[in-house]
């Protein structure tokens, strides 16, 4: 079968996609569709080789979205139905307790990613518009869903349960499942090989620092701890979540500020984080702020530092030795400072950042930390398209 792969990842109002060879990782097409089913704004862009088309105007709905981006395809040469995919890979956010392994989809699975919804509402539906779009327009290939909560299953009882009355969390799924999975899975794997030992023989902590934030402990690489919980709010601070957040803040200012649940829901996924607190959710915006002086902007920095550096200490002590340190994703990448800030003074920890590796930027993997310091710290590259497409073929051909 071939190892063509066409991965879709589908968030709320948008869609990732790439198509790509899942052996060599050799990427053909790849584009991004925005602000799907806002009035204004929508935008695909669409990239084949030396060859970029944008496509701007209003995108109705994700099967809108899909077809147009199947168009553009065609307008660069490739035409999905014929040119011989071999599996189709769905990034799927939620799979509650039912999904923790790539799952070939069938109408059942469907299903059940929908009911999952109550668990991802933002997510899940849209993840289920994306499946039947490319059912429809893709028919007989194989599909794949790649559960962003599945790396996560492993968590130990104690990290994974929520202290409220175990009867309504167990009616109601209510438990740690942790996000981004995907993601920490395959820095973990890739930090190994950069450093040519067995994952089995390893403890790391991964940071993958985007718009979305999230920390894990992985041990022998296997999770045990991530900053994630039952949705994706809780732990680290993010561009426009709040992470951990005192529970009856909600019902204050429900209370006394006369918001409804929808208002509550649109603070806490949309108008806290990094841009709640300087108006900004854009790092590089960030940065200008607070190079311009800009003190509400440098207090979101330090406060997103304090939450990074509270986790580290936690999971140094969850882990009790600790090989390597990984920072991944757009600001973990891209962001010296948050890395410097975040690691700053733990050289009695055997944790030290070297400055000048720290401020070179290279393609791919490579080390920050001082030559023989104890603790490696690492810039990893993530790449959770190519780890679905590995999945997703893995799967359709077994």
């Amino acid at each position: 079968m071939s190892d063509l792969v066409l991965v879709l990842n589908c968030g709320s109002s948008s869609i990732k996609y790439q198509l790509l060879h899942a052996d060599s990782a050799q990427v053909l097409a790849s584009g991004l569709v925005e602000k799907i089913g806002e009035a204004h704004g929508g935008r695909i862009v669409h990239e084949c080789g030396d060859r970029k088309l944008v496509h701007e105007g209003t995108i109705a709905d994700h099967r809108a979205g899909l077809r147009q981006a199947f168009e553009m395809f065609r307008e660069t040469g490739i035409d999905l139905t014929t040119i011989g995919i071999g599996a189709v890979g769905h990034r799927v956010v939620h799979g509650g307790e039912v999904f923790w392994r790539p799952t070939l989809i069938t109408d059942e699975v469907v299903r059940t990613i929908d009911e999952l919804s109550v668990l991802a509402p933002l997510h899940n539906p849209a993840n289920v518009i994306g499946i039947e779009s490319t059912r429809e327009l893709l028919p007989g290939i194989p599909e794949v869903a790649v559960f962003d909560t599945a790396f996560f299953h492993t968590l130990p009882e104690a990290a994974k349960t929520y202290a409220i009355d175990a009867k309504v969390a167990a009616a109601h799924g209510v438990r740690k499942y942790g996000f981004h999975g995907t993601s920490h899975q395959y820095v973990s794997e890739k930090a190994a090989e950069f450093l040519g030992r067995p994952t089995e023989e390893l403890n790391q902590i991964i940071f993958h620092l985007g718009n979305g934030a999230s920390a894990s402990a992985v041990a022998g690489g296997v999770a045990v701890d991530t900053t994630m919980g039952m949705t994706p709010l809780e732990g680290l601070v993010m561009g426009t979540r709040p992470g951990d957040l005192d529970p009856g803040i909600m019902p204050h200012l429900m209370n006394v500020a006369g918001l409804d649940l929808p208002a509550v829901e649109q603070l806490l996924n949309r108008n806290s984080g990094i841009k709640g607190l300087s108006g900004v959710n854009d790092f590089r915006e960030l940065q200008q702020l607070i190079d311009n002086g800009d003190t509400a902007a440098k207090l979101a920095y330090d406060v997103y530092i304090h939450r990074l550096r509270r986790y580290l200490g936690a999971y140094l002590v969850e882990l009790g030795t600790v090989d390597s340190i990984v920072f991944t994703a757009g600001v973990g990448e891209n962001s010296a400072s948050v890395r410097a800030d975040a690691l700053a003074g733990l050289q009695n920890l055997g944790i030290e950042v070297d400055p000048v590796r720290n401020e070179t930027r290279t393609p791919g993997i490579r080390a920050i930390s001082p030559e023989f310091a104890p603790v490696t710290v690492l810039v990893v590259p993530t790449n959770e398209e190519l780890a679905i497409a590995r999945a997703a073929h893995k799967l359709a051909t077994a």
